[in-house]
């Protein structure tokens, strides 16, 4: 499929997403392709303003449906509006002032998801589910007249998606086949780390045995029929977690991801790769540094995707990253885990095949292609042929009688 709608990667990646999530009322074709156009060649300052401004445009909107006492068009409003908050701070970082921006939109991001989850039938409940000396803040959707206990979706978010990105994408397709899904934010991710300063963890098990204990302690969850299921970076977390978390009783990596530092070095190069291996920290530091100022959308880029980690040295940092690497434990997982191997995945190309083929248990790997449109990294076109072929597998796992 030749489409483009921007001249950057990332962004125009965003717009294929936020495309794809009309499939869950995620977003109005008309709308992201109006304001696409509009910023087809635009810096991350005018993307940023763009989208935040169709965000307040469609919560005002919601907002008088709302008061008419029209609840469904408020409520898909208010996802839309939220998805759109969500893409203008992908742009946040080439703005003046960026951390005061990012707390703004960010809150009216959560506004927005947060008055959809109370318009959904039956209203979301808020969790906090204990970890560490505090709490990961979630929401447990449910679908309608099923009051339980139900098998249940554990959402796991990758490195920076919204919490409606995580809706559309994995949330709603659980409910609508009548799963509990929930919802959260783990370290480094989201409220965790813009309003906490919450960085990533690499043994993520240590993340996901929490919420399963919090999940296994309620009435309205069948505790034997708990899923996880992960998007982008979580295609490492999920296998992570399941090496020493074995009371899940499936599980989906999309894609499998078995060396998070895999899609760093693909854009760095086998040269700044010789240098950080050669451990000169000092003069690896200078040249990314150099680089960073001579190209400031790069420099943006490098900021957005460097802040979960919590590292500001680049070598630290890539040493840092380094230590996401599930091939040490990946003989371990005994869950059956679904891996997607999409064509044309650009983060990490041949990992999902790596790590398929390190797993000692059940497993599967279903592709999706270019021909069928539902290529590139979590499939952001293809999301009724995903649901398909991903939850199919998953509802025959977590049926009350045997499998498929």
């Amino acid at each position: 499929m030749a489409y483009r709608f921007n001249e950057n990667d990332q962004f125009d990646h965003e717009i294929l997403t936020a495309l794809g999530s009309v499939w869950r009322h995620g977003a109005d074709v008309g709308e992201v392709l109006a304001t696409s156009a509009a910023v087809s060649d635009a810096g991350g300052e005018t993307w940023f303003w763009t989208w935040a401004a169709l965000g307040r445009r469609v919560r005002e909107q919601g907002e008088k449906s709302a008061a008419r006492g029209r609840s469904a068009t408020a409520r898909d409003a208010f996802l839309r509006a939220a998805g759109y908050f969500g893409l203008a701070l992908v742009g946040v970082e080439s703005c003046e002032d960026p951390r005061t921006r990012l707390c703004e939109v960010f809150g009216e991001h959560r506004d927005c998801f947060d008055r959809f989850a109370r318009a959904w039938d039956p209203p979301a409940e808020r969790v906090a589910i204990p970890y560490g000396g505090g709490t990961l803040p979630g929401y447990l959707m449910s679908p309608p007249g099923r009051p339980g206990p139900l098998s249940t979706v554990i959402v796991n978010n990758g490195s920076d998606g919204t919490v409606s990105s995580a809706w559309t994408l994995l949330g709603a397709p659980a409910v609508a086949r009548g799963h509990r899904a929930l919802l959260f934010d783990g370290p480094g991710q989201q409220s965790m780390l813009f309003e906490h300063g919450v960085t990533f963890r690499p043994d993520w098990e240590k993340v996901v045995t929490p919420v399963v204990d919090f999940l296994s302690a309620r009435s309205d969850v069948d505790a034997g029929r708990i899923a996880l299921a992960g998007i982008s970076q979580a295609g490492y977390w999920v296998p992570r977690a399941l090496a020493f978390e074995h009371r899940i009783a499936a599980a989906v990596a999309d894609p499998g991801v078995v060396d998070v530092a895999e899609s760093w070095w693909r854009h760095l190069g086998p040269e700044l790769r010789g240098l950080w291996d050669s451990g000169d920290r000092d003069t690896f530091d200078q040249v990314v540094r150099e680089a960073l100022e001579a190209d400031p959308a790069l420099a943006a880029m490098w900021r957005r995707r460097a802040r979960p980690y919590g590292v500001d040295s680049p070598y630290d940092l890539l040493a840092e990253v380094a230590r996401y690497d599930v091939t040490a434990v990946a003989r371990r997982i005994t869950t059956p885990l679904l891996i997607t191997e999409p064509e044309g995945e650009n983060f990490w190309p041949g990992a999902s095949r790596r790590l398929y083929d390190a797993l000692p248990g059940p497993k599967a790997l279903v592709c999706f292609t270019e021909a069928e449109g539902a290529h590139l990294h979590c499939e952001p076109m293809g999301r009724a042929l995903f649901e398909q072929r991903v939850f199919d597998w998953l509802d025959a796992r977590l049926a009350a009688g045997p499998p498929d």
